[in-house]
């Protein structure tokens, strides 16, 4: 297969493996995003893996796919923004720090207000407010209407209070 048919045919994998993740045939979508990856491995379909794995509560496997993908294309910052979210999730706020900063500074990022949203929550979550509001308003400022990051910063503000 030339190799502008097999880039054809992972995308067209990729495209139909995350159908499968959001109807919730998740080893479906593991398998979907598995073959696009042997065929031609992209960051997205590595993303979209560990994000599938996190689904399932498998979150080092998440963050094991997610360094895959930084490896396929280190200006992709969703695995960066993923990585940091699932180490929140597993409780490690310090480690989530600098991955969630990379996932700013990243090139190629949406959506961007995702990762100040996060850094919000770790920042919260260890006592400093200060910071979390920063990085709330931050996220504001990329997405005004982000009901998220609103009820967040008004909930820090009233913890002040």
């Amino acid at each position: 297969m030339a190799d502008e048919e097999r880039f054809r045919r992972a995308v067209a994998l990729l495209q139909d493996a995350y159908q499968r993740q959001m109807s919730g045939d998740l080893e479906g979508a593991i398998a979907g995003y598995r073959e696009s990856i042997a065929l031609h491995p992209t960051a997205e379909a590595h993303t979209f893996l560990g994000w599938t794995y996190s689904f399932q509560g498998r979150l080092d496997d998440a963050i094991a796919a997610c360094k895959q993908a930084i490896a396929v294309d280190p200006d992709f910052g969703n695995p960066y923004n993923d990585i940091g979210s699932y180490l929140i999730k597993l409780g490690r706020l310090d480690e989530a720090i600098p991955w969630l900063e990379r996932a700013i500074e990243a090139p190629r990022y949406e959506p961007r207000h995702y990762p100040h949203c996060n850094l919000g929550q770790v920042f919260w979550g260890k006592g400093e407010l200060n910071k979390a509001i920063a990085a709330f308003e931050r996220a504001l400022a990329i997405e005004p209407d982000y009901p998220f990051a609103r009820a967040a910063l008004d909930a820090i503000r009233k913890q002040l209070n």
